[in-house]
């Protein structure tokens, strides 16, 4: 068993460092509301092969501020995206830095860049896989967290190109806490400039968030918090406040279908779903997920750890499990 464990592990490990960062070209991209983004390029990472029926293809759209390397164990052997099984595309989400993002357009960088949402970065992904990678057809769309708000927008807006959707602690639609908390992030950049400083104060607030109150009491003392708070300041020190707030204003705008209810969206999925939802969750409110489950009549796996958004990782087994018995494996 021992052997076995470590095998499944440097097989997945393998797969991860074999996967080297890929750009598609899309050139210039309209935006729903009107804009273009110039240049537009999307960066992803592909592991596994595809079957000779070329069926077996699995997108993961990345999560708020993550690059496809971060997200590359998700392929590994034994894992939700099993590419010993699945042709597997993780898509750096536009903003996130790797793809075309505030930070890094040469011809609208930072406060030029135009504002985008959810939609447009699940039209540039479809675009990466049907011109680029010139597939048809996908066997499931998963995400987590702004990865698992993609997810609904692809059961949405493009209903009959996957079999399966798997959003994971994702919402099809913001709440009025979510609201509330992403504007505090995106308002502190705002009024601090989008200095170096502010980008501190934004990332602390996000901590905060992750976790359950009950969760980071139990995990370290008083002292230890103070130490804590020091090396998160000096981790996300450098992230790009702009790129962040791109995406924090594509988070703000998320509505699978705005002018209608969650209902009626619910009407236009055709793939088969598995929502996956944090009960504690204080960064991403799983009510409207839960919603959406009731009218598909999906099924809907509750994470109740203290452990809050971040229950995923907490709870891993759990998620993994019913991840894979809905692909069949």
């Amino acid at each position: 068993m021992l052997f076995r464990c470590i095998l499944v592990f440097l097989l997945g490990l393998g797969s991860s460092l074999r996967a080297q960062q890929k750009f598609a070209d899309l050139g210039d991209l309209k935006l729903e509301n009107g804009l273009t983004i110039q240049n537009c390029t999307l960066g992803y990472r592909t592991f596994g092969k595809l079957n000779p029926q070329r069926s077996n293809a699995v997108l993961v759209p990345t999560w708020f501020g993550g690059t496809s390397q971060q997200k590359a164990n998700i392929a590994n052997a034994g894992n939700m995206a099993d590419s010993t099984h699945f042709f597997v595309i993780v898509v750096d989400a536009l903003g996130n830095g790797v793809s075309t993002s505030p930070s890094n357009s040469k011809t609208q960088p930072n406060e030029q860049f135009p504002l985008f949402t959810i939609r447009d970065m699940v039209k540039s992904q479809y675009e990466l896989v049907t011109k680029h990678l010139k597939l048809n057809h996908l066997y499931a769309v998963m995400g987590v967290s702004m990865g698992g708000m993609q997810s609904f927008q692809w059961a949405v807006s493009y209903p009959s190109f996957m079999d399966r959707v798997v959003p994971i602690v994702g919402t099809p639609r913001q709440s009025a806490y979510d609201v509330l908390f992403w504007n505090i992030e995106l308002r502190t950049l705002e009024r601090g400039n989008y200095t170096t400083e502010a980008m501190k104060t934004t990332g602390l607030i996000h901590e905060l968030n992750l976790f359950t109150p009950e969760y980071t009491q139990k995990k370290r003392s008083a002292p230890e918090a103070t130490a804590y708070l020091n090396q998160v300041e000096k981790d996300l020190s450098t992230k790009n406040p702009y790129d962040w707030a791109s995406q924090i204003r594509a988070m703000l705008t998320q509505d699978v279908m705005p002018g209608k209810t969650l209902q009626e969206a619910a009407k236009q999925v055709k793939a088969k779903l598995l929502i996956v939802v944090a009960t504690q969750d204080h960064m991403v409110n799983p009510a409207a997920a839960s919603e959406f489950s009731g009218y598909l009549k999906a099924p809907l796996v509750e994470l109740t750890s203290n452990c809050g958004h971040l229950a995923t990782s907490c709870e891993s087994e759990k998620v993994t499990s019913f991840v894979r018995a809905f692909y069949g494996l």
